[in-house]
């Protein structure tokens, strides 16, 4: 085995790593982070661009899990340029979603709304199983945080389908966790209790144990349903997950310890809470979460009225209420770098689109160019069994480049091009027009089998032929022959199959006389 075999094992090692901190499940994300760092350094070694920017996205995740939020939106948005720069859509897509955690967590719902709809639009046949379920799952969070459950359940539901039908019960038991706890953050206990139950079903039927997340969510429904003592066990078995390494978020556990003290003041075991929510104080003020001491202080309050010491729950309430107006100025602050990242970004971003966009036209007619087909086409023809392709070639071309110069060859190809797009967009109004190279251009039908195709492009050839040449080729008449062939012409269907048929046929249509139309089988 030579050096460049044992460089591109090692890449492909290094990127099937990298897939599994990217395609996560709960994890320490302190021993993750540290995973991420070591890939990184293996990618650097390697000289590969591709997976020095994946690591370095998994390492910004990490930090995020870990409650270092301003250097993972930092680091998340020079990642989101590199992807944006690369047209890598797979990456752009796992860092918008990255992104939507930093917003929901900096309290900006409307923008992690944003950021997880682009997550969603971004998918392609690049995304891994795990991202078309979580992304999905993320959005249906999104439009919860943003109070519209009507809208996140329909996508709720969505993402559970799709891990049914992939079979993949880990992330459907995730989706059923952020479902019902969106449902119960709604105030829809009824609702949450339900797909909570669901969840725990699924859970047993597939012998999944319930990790500490959705122990949680099955204990903050308990407390709000008044069942104390069951929500205290709950929470005592999702604490003790959590320590024997069921670990999530790291800061996870303050929030844990919160519920369990709001469980053990309804059971009246007030001593036992305030014990409880000692714990949970100490580890906000270890890892500064700062939201979550807010919720801490609020507790203490109705601790203290709990046991009758109602000076003493004024008192936090005062604490509360200037805890809460300083996590506001701090999320203000928070807010206020983050959109000048995103002003940064949002230019590069405005800058690669365009560069893109060049790079997939052709620069004489304007029309979509080969490498726009190469990347398109293919899924199109998969996606539609009754879509058409047709490949046009101006008759006699060689002819007036001779007679009349390439200047005049230009003009015929630019006219030729106008005719077709506006041609093809009367007839066919989602489809488009490319230009192959020289004299040739292909012409994209969706939803049109090849018998009304080939008379919507008889109708396009009429027009070539029948249209004023006379200023630009001093009367010598332009004229198409036009081969048409179906996506279904093989089976499985292929695009690269699809175009040599209707080549086929435009070969026919020259042999058999040219200014024609000669279509494929149906």
């Amino acid at each position: 085995m030579d050096s460049t075999e044992a460089a591109a094992i090692s890449a492909a090692e290094l990127s099937a790593a990298l897939l599994m901190l990217e395609d996560p499940t709960p994890g320490d994300p302190d021993a993750g982070y540290d995973v991420a760092v070591e890939l990184e350094r293996q990618a650097v070694a390697l000289g590969d661009d591709d997976l020095i920017a994946r690591a370095r996205f998994c390492r910004a995740v990490m930090l995020q899990r870990t409650g270092e939020i301003a250097r993972a939106a930092r680091q998340l948005h020079e990642i989101q340029h590199w992807a944006v720069e690369h047209d890598d859509r797979r990456l752009q897509a796992r860092t918008h979603l990255g992104l939507a955690n930093i917003e929901r967590l900096s309290g900006n719902p409307a923008k992690c709304l944003e950021h997880s709809l682009s997550a969603v639009e971004l998918l392609d046949e690049t995304a891994t199983p795990h991202m078309q379920i979580w992304h999905r799952s993320t959005l249906a969070d999104a439009l919860a945080e943003n109070g519209d459950m009507a809208a996140a359940r329909p996508r709720f539901r969505q993402a559970e389908a799709l891990a049914r039908e992939l079979r993949l019960w880990t992330q459907l038991g995730m989706v059923l966790n952020n479902w019902a706890c969106s449902e119960y953050e709604a105030g829809e206990i009824p609702r949450a209790r339900e797909v909570a139950r669901r969840m725990q079903d699924h859970a047993v039927a597939h012998g999944l144990d319930l990790g500490p997340g959705p122990l949680d969510t099955i204990g903050a429904i308990q407390i709000e349903s008044g069942e104390y003592a069951q929500a205290e066990r709950t929470m005592l078995v999702c604490i003790a997950q959590h320590e024997a390494g069921h670990i999530d978020n790291a800061g996870q556990l303050a929030e844990y310890l919160l519920n369990l003290s709001r469980a053990q003041r309804g059971l009246g075991a007030t001593d036992r809470a305030q014990l409880s929510l000692d714990s949970a104080r100490e580890r906000c003020i270890e890892r500064d979460l700062h939201g979550l001491l807010v919720r801490v202080h609020q507790e203490q309050a109705e601790l203290h009225a709990a046991r009758g010491e109602y000076a003493e729950a004024y008192a936090m309430q005062k604490t509360f209420f200037a805890a809460h107006e300083e996590l506001l100025t701090q999320q203000q602050q928070a807010n206020a770098l983050t959109r000048h990242a995103r002003f940064e970004t949002a230019e590069a971003r405005e800058e690669a689109q365009q560069f893109r966009e060049q790079a997939r036209r052709d620069p004489l007619t304007g029309l979509r160019n080969r490498r726009y087909l190469d990347e398109e086409l293919p899924a199109l023809v998969a996606a539609d069994p009754d879509l058409s392709v047709a490949i046009v070639d101006i008759d006699h071309f060689k002819r007036i480049n001779d007679t009349l110069a390439h200047e005049v060859g230009d003009r015929v190809l630019v006219r030729v091009a106008e005719l077709l797009d506006t041609g093809l967009a009367t007839v066919a109004a989602t489809g488009f027009a490319a230009r192959l190279g020289g004299e040739e251009f292909l012409l994209v039908l969706p939803l049109t089998p090849v018998a009304a195709a080939a008379a919507k492009l008889d109708a396009i050839r009429r027009a070539v032929a029948d249209h004023d040449w006379h200023e630009t080729t001093n009367g010598l008449p332009v004229t198409v022959s036009i081969g048409v062939a179906a996506a279904n012409v093989s089976a499985p269907r292929s695009h690269t199959a699809a175009l040599h048929a209707a080549d086929r046929n435009l070969y026919l249509a020259k042999q058999t006389g040219r200014n024609r139309v000669v279509p494929g089988p149906a």
